[in-house]
C-alpha cells in the first residue's frame, strides 16, 4: 500500500461527447477490465504532469 494518502474525489467534470464514441469507449474499458472514469482520471493526471514539466522548463 502506498505511503501517500489518496486525495478524496470530491468534484465532477461533465462533458458532452458523441453517443457512439462514448459507447465505444465504455465498451472498450469493460473489455480491458477498467472503468471509463479511471481512464479519464489517468489521462488528466498524465496531461497535467506533461504540461507541468513543460511550463517548468519555460519559466526563467
Amino acid at each position: 500500500m502506498p505511503s501517500e494518502k489518496k486525495k478524496k474525489k470530491n468534484s465532477q467534470l461533465i462533458i458532452r461527447i458523441n453517443q457512439e464514441e462514448r459507447d465505444e469507449f465504455v465498451s472498450l474499458c469493460d473489455e480491458l477490465d477498467t472503468s471509463a472514469a479511471r481512464e479519464i482520471r489517468r489521462f488528466i493526471r498524465s496531461f497535467l504532469a506533461e504540461h507541468q514539466t513543460q511550463s517548468d522548463q519555460v519559466e526563467p
